[in-house]
């Protein structure tokens, strides 16, 4: 899915393209300093289907955020983590898990 600059009219819209979907932010945020085999991904993202998790992992591969190694073990393990330009959306992560902790704090319980 490599986004291509011009097909987006403004920076938000780059943005949410590459990081935007229901899973892609929780599996970024879960790579944060330490990189995890699929299966921990899994149980950390119970809402996300299988299916639904590989291909937003394959998305986020494609686009350069996510690393993929596969050892060759019986069965074989895939661990996933960031790459440097994956590292480089951690202070939008910081500045989304903030904005949400606050709007949670107003919220009336």
């Amino acid at each position: 899915m490599k986004c291509e600059k011009k097909q987006f009219n403004c920076p938000v819209e780059a943005t949410l393209a590459l990081i935007g979907g229901k899973y892609k932010p929780l599996i970024l945020w879960h790579l944060i300093g330490q990189p995890l085999h699929y299966m921990e991904l899994q149980r950390l993202i119970p809402n996300a289907t299988p299916k639904m998790l590989s291909q937003q992992l394959h998305d986020l591969e494609g686009n350069g955020l996510v690393h993929r190694e596969v050892i060759p073990e019986k069965p074989p393990k895939t661990i996933y983590s960031l790459t440097s330009f994956g590292q480089s959306v951690v202070p939008v992560l910081d500045a989304m898990c903030e904005w949400g902790k606050n709007y949670l704090d107003i919220q009336p319980h």
